[in-house]
Formats: C-alpha cells, structure tokens, sequence
C-alpha cells in the first residue's frame, strides 16, 4: 500500500492585527519599567541572542567594559537598571546592548528643511507584536528626550531632546554582526549628551556599531547628516535627505530603492511643502499596511519649536516638551486599517 501524499501547510499570516501605543512620561526607569522588563523577558532574549547560544554572547563584565570604553556617561544609567534586575547575568548582557543578533526590517526617513522647518520625518515599519508599545519623554539626566523606546532598556529609534536635537535610524541593508553596540542604545547616546548635529556625527563615527544602520541627525539651526555605519567599516558622513535601508556600494533591494527615489523625487518638487511631504509618507511606496511588517508610524520631529507629531491614518498625537499628553491609542493594521481609539489626540 502506498503511502498517503503529505499534506503542504502554509504559514499564516493574520489579516489584521492590532496594536496599542502609550504615550508616558518616566523620569527614569524603576519599579515600572522594571515589571515591564520582566513582562518582555524572553522577548529580548529571542532579539539580544537570535539563533545563537547564550554562553556565545559576550559576558556582563565584558559588555560593562564596552560601554564604558565607549558610552561612559550611561554606565551610570545602566548600573540603576542592572540594580533593579538584581543578580541577573544574562539580564546585564541583554541590558548592555553589546552585539545583539542580525535583524532585518524596513524604514524611510527624510529631512526638511523649507517652510516650517527644519524637520525630520520617518516611518517606522516593523511587525506590532514585537515593537514596544510606548512613546516616552523622561529625564535621565537633566535633558529632556521625546522618544519612541525599544526594547530592552534606554533603546530609542527615533527621538528629540530639549536642546534641538532630532535623530532617526534605518536599518543599512546588511547582516553581519561584529563587535559593537546596537544602534537604539547609540541613539539613546546622542539624545541624552548632544546638541548638535556636529558632536553627535563624532560620537557617530568612534561608536562601533554591531550592524549596518543608517542614521540621520538634525538640529535646530537646520545642520543635518546622514550616516552609513556598519561593523568592520568607515563610517560614510553624507548630505542624503532621504534614507531607506541601503547603503552606497551595496546591493539595494528593490522596495528599498523605490522607496528612497519616491523621496527624492518629492523633495525636487518646487510646489513641496512639509504637509505634503508628510502626506507622501502616508501613500504607497513608503506606507505599507502589509502584515507582518506594516508601517507602524509616521514621525515628524520639529527641533526648533521642540515637538513631534506622531502620524497614523486617521490619527495623529501632537507632542512637546511643553505639553506632553499621556495617553491610549489602538490603531488597526492589514487590510482593513485605522483608527480604533484616539487619545490623546489634537
């Protein structure tokens, strides 16, 4: 007798999903963050580790010594938090940031710099069961910092300081790993010490980073940078106003090229403004609602006048240092996307 034919079963991806984002004001971390630390555990793990066994990684005293060969002014910060997590040594290691594994995601971000300038505008694309759910402005030490936070301690992806300083981060295309920092902590770096695009471009290039990233800095006086960085090479400092995951001598993928030409290309119109930029960042090739990885937010960071907006279909937050509202927000992704709940919201 024959065997019967093996039945094929294809992965299913959900048509939509759902994704509720907090807007909160949290000084410094504590006993919260700490629950939500310990709520998000083995999420981090599967992000700090990857596919590769944890005794691989480097050890806590080795990932304290990195960070305070390059990052001293955190050391303190991240000694509080290794404090609340107790005698952890796989939480010290997740906690340093130092050589987490390869990941793979898309993003575009763009700067303006016309009428109701300067500004730096970004969407976010990353799958809303794994991204963090809060937007913040705390106040580690003594600056002021609007951000959206991700895992699993002080990483940003985007943010602003008080003092006129906005940055944003894609990923650049590749998946080596080498001997350096993820980028959300080097984020946080710049946000919580600099000023200006000039200093944070030198903590750009002596910083090692552990993959290929793509950073763009702006400041308040209009001065900005982006930067190709990547493990095992110099860091390329350049004048692009629009960056989406691939670096120059690369192999760019072709929704990445696309996306980046649709930038471009907006920004050459004489008759652009920054509402209508922003509205190209809500339309396809940059705006994607496509599950798993849809389109999460779009951000549009003011450094002079210190305020961001938060951009969904349907939704957006108006934020600033001034008046930072807390807050709910549940937006809808898949086909069928928008808005489920507004708050705050202007």
């Amino acid at each position: 007798m024959s065997a019967l034919p093996r039945k094929r079963f294809r992965s299913y991806t959900p048509r939509v999903m759902y994704k509720t984002f907090v807007a909160a004001r949290e000084d410094r971390p504590g006993e919260a963050w700490l629950s939500r630390f310990a709520a998000g555990r083995a999420e981090a793990e599967r992000w700090y580790f990857g596919q590769a066994p944890m005794a691989a990684s480097p050890s806590a005293k080795e990932c304290r010594a990195a960070l305070m060969q390059h990052m001293p002014e955190l050391v303190p910060h991240y000694e509080s938090a290794c404090d609340l997590v107790g005698d952890d040594e796989i939480a010290h290691r997740l906690l340093s940031h130092y050589r987490p594994a390869p990941e793979r995601y898309g993003c575009s971000q763009s700067v303006w710099l016309g009428k109701e300038g300067p500004a730096l505008i970004r969407n976010f694309d990353y799958p809303p069961d794994i991204v963090s759910d809060r937007f913040e402005m705390t106040d580690w030490s003594g600056v002021k910092v609007i951000a959206k936070m991700q895992r699993p301690w002080g990483g940003c992806v985007d943010g602003l300081n008080e003092e006129g300083l906005a940055a944003s981060v894609t990923l650049g295309g590749g998946r080596s790993q080498g001997l350096g920092f993820s980028i959300i902590l080097v984020m946080r770096y710049l946000l919580e010490n600099f000023r200006e695009v000039g200093e944070a471009v030198k903590a750009l290039c002596r910083i090692p980073v552990a993959l290929a990233q793509n950073v763009t800095v702006l400041d308040r006086a209009g001065s900005y940078a982006t930067l190709f960085l990547g493990p095992g090479q110099r860091p390329v400092i350049t004048r692009l106003k629009a960056c989406t995951n691939h670096q120059r001598g690369g192999r760019p993928s072709s929704s990445s090229l696309a996306r980046q030409q649709f930038v471009l290309q907006a920004l050459e119109d004489p008759s652009m403004s920054l509402e209508k930029l922003t509205d190209r960042f809500l339309q396809p090739p940059l705006y994607s609602m496509r599950l798993p990885q849809p389109t999460l937010y779009t951000a549009v960071y003011r450094p002079a006048e210190g305020r961001v907006d938060y951009i969904w279909p349907g939704n957006h937050w108006s934020q600033g240092f001034d008046g930072f509202e807390t807050g709910e927000y549940t937006h809808r992704y898949g086909s069928s996307g928008g808005p489920l709940a507004e708050s705050p919201a202007s």
